[in-house]
């Protein structure tokens, strides 16, 4: 139910599969979780992220920067760490935060948080109407289903 999932849909995305099946499944498909379809969403984000790719070059390498920054130095305070982290995984629900900092933030496990956002969503939000050709198409359909089964 954990990250597991995403080595089962990152090793067929790594193999070109276009479409992988399961996200809030659970049990083989026999339960759906709405939480864990919300939890699943985040882990197909990070699946994306690997499978669009990222550059290996010198700059992606930071070859300059760790050459500047030396054996015994930091990275956090330089330019080129704050200009590139921001092109990493930024999980929403998995929390990376020191053990101190999620105990005293009520040591929510990633289920927990996908769980509230899950009834977060349920109850505020608001779908866009459909467009007017879109209804159209379908009150077509209901029609003339109704009229076949007649």
């Amino acid at each position: 139910m954990g990250h597991e999932k995403t080595l089962t849909g990152l090793i067929p995305a790594l193999a070109g599969a276009n479409l992988i099946y399961g996200p809030g499944m659970l049990e083989s498909g026999i339960t759906f979780d709405y939480a864990q379809l919300v939890l699943d969403c985040e882990f197909i984000r990070m699946i994306n992220h690997v499978i669009r790719g990222f550059a290996v070059n010198r700059d992606s390498l930071a070859v300059d920067v760790i050459d500047s920054v030396g054996i015994s130095g930091h990275f956090i305070s330089q330019r080129h760490t704050l200009e590139n982290m921001q092109d990493h995984s930024r999980p929403e629900l998995i929390d990376r935060t020191r053990m101190q900092t999620w105990q005293a933030a009520g040591a929510r496990d990633s289920y927990q948080r996908a769980l509230e956002k899950t009834r977060s969503i349920l109850e505020s939000h608001q779908p866009d109407p459909l467009p007017e050709k879109v209804l159209a198409d379908i009150r077509s359909i209901i029609t003339e289903t109704q009229e076949e089964l007649q």
